[in-house]
């Protein structure tokens, strides 16, 4: 479905309405009490992640040297669920935001200022996807009449959108959820704005000044008590930890919403497992030898065999999201989560902005990424992943704490973004000439959908990808 058709119609969600415009709250699209908006919330969300469904079975478009189904021969539909999906979250998104800012909401001006810093927590992680993945997009939001064609905005004023959104996030949402654990908090608010104002700072923008806002954002984070580290590396992906002090915000699996088999990680000495996903060859020979390594990837099955001979990939499996007991995953049941925020990614952040920040790593930044290698390797001297020092110059630092999220975050929808702004996508195929081959800077920005050029004259195609006639 092109964008046009899609922002006039209300995207499946939770409530039942009328197809209708989105840019207005008309009669069949005003929420009136708070149950139909934490509905329609829900909706925005199950827009971007369901069973089998975009980021729950997504990364075969996240094509990082991490992933062995890279090949960076992008056609024209590449990623297009990239496209659909986030603007069908926003086009849920809208009419909350305008029927809370309406006057004839009746509901709890307490609970209107919750409601709305959610709504506009997730807009704004909307449109960060988007604004990476596409680079200039058009801006959908409330008072915006979606009835004509729609036009690309500039990265920069994408951004200005997104920062808006989550400053009143930050200043709406509660430090924790007692009862709704698994929703964005103030936290989540800090950590993505760090997110953002750190891809600010690098490529394409390159807007230095934005280092100090990441910083200082990361820093926060740091100094609440809500989330630390979980100090084992075998227990940060176990299910009893997934809404746990590591886990910024996630999407989300329960009992009755449940994750994509967990067969789609596993080899078939494994709950019969497919092994559709699984990490790169040269990639995983070259990580580290250390006790995160088994941690996060499957390096012997429940037999004691060995990847080298029950992965058909020729690589070891993904551990981190099969993390259930073995009945429930032979049951084709998992409730694992896909992080999006963690804590060890609020460290990188902080380390990579003080070290922009000073020219050069400092006392502070040393420690935040040494305690996520110290973690890796149990706390023992590891020759094969040294710790960090501050004899490091700004560059070599730099490049410590990239690789250091390279093998902490692979596989949680991060690395192919850190590859853009860092703008070393074409630089990370050292044993794989095959890919390399494909990479040129077109592949830094993905294709927009070819039905949206079709029927919107105003929409404009990114560098490399074809228009329909």
């Amino acid at each position: 479905m092109s964008l046009v058709a899609l922002l006039l119609l209300l995207a499946p969600g939770c409530v039942d309405l009328e197809e209708t415009p989105l840019d207005f709250p008309g009669p069949d699209n005003f929420y009136a009490t708070e149950d139909q908006i934490i509905s329609a919330l829900t909706g925005s969300m199950a827009s971007m992640y369901s069973q089998w469904d975009n980021y729950s079975y997504g990364w075969g478009a996240f094509q990082d040297d991490a992933n062995d189904n890279t090949n960076l021969a992008f056609g024209s539909s590449h990623a297009n669920w990239i496209w659909r999906a986030h603007y069908r979250s926003i086009a849920n998104l809208n009419p909350i935001i305008a029927s809370l800012q309406s006057e004839e909401s009746t509901i709890d001006p307490g609970a209107k200022d919750e409601l709305m810093a959610q709504a506009k927590f997730i807009r704004a992680f909307n449109y960060f996807v988007l604004v990476r993945a596409y680079g200039d997009v058009p801006i959908i939001i409330e008072d915006t009449d979606v009835l004509g064609d729609i036009s690309r905005e500039p990265i920069r004023d994408v951004y200005d959108q997104i920062i808006d959104d989550l400053q009143f996030a930050l200043s709406g949402l509660p430090e924790s959820w007692d009862e709704y654990k698994g929703r964005p908090s103030k936290d989540a608010a800090r950590a993505l704005l760090a997110k953002v104002y750190l891809t600010m700072a690098s490529a394409p923008l390159k807007d230095a000044s934005q280092a100090q806002n990441a910083r200082d954002m990361a820093l926060e984070v740091m100094n609440n008590t809500e989330h630390s580290l979980i100090p084992d590396i075998r227990d940060v992906f176990k299910i009893e930890n997934k809404l746990g002090p590591e886990n910024i915000w996630c999407f989300n699996a329960t009992s009755d919403d449940i994750a994509t088999p967990p067969q789609i990680w596993l080899p078939g000495s494994m709950a019969f497992g497919w092994l559709d996903f699984g990490t790169e060859r040269t990639w995983s020979l070259r990580y580290p030898d250390q006790p995160r390594k088994e941690a996060y990837m499957i390096l012997e099955d429940w037999n004691g065999d060995s990847w080298e001979d029950f992965s058909y990939r020729g690589s070891p499996p993904v551990r981190k999201f099969a993390y259930d007991d073995q009945e429930t995953m032979e049951r084709l049941q998992s409730t694992a989560n896909i992080p999006l925020l963690r804590f060890a990614d609020v460290l990188l952040m902080f380390a990579e902005a003080e070290n922009m920040i000073n020219s050069g790593p400092t006392p502070e930044a040393v420690d935040a990424v040494n305690q996520i290698i110290d973690r890796a390797n149990d706390g023992v001297a590891n020759p094969d992943h040294p710790r960090v020092t501050l004899a490091m110059s700004q560059a070599e630092f730099d490049s410590a704490v990239i690789q250091e999220r390279n093998l902490e975050l692979f596989f949680e929808y991060d690395r192919w973004f850190d590859l853009i702004r860092k703008e070393i996508l074409c630089d990370v195929w050292p044993d794989r000439p095959d890919i390399e081959a494909n990479c040129d800077q077109n592949d830094y920005l993905w294709p927009i959908p070819q039905a949206d050029l079709r029927l919107n004259d105003l929409m404009t195609q990114n560098p490399g990808y074809t228009t329909p006639e």
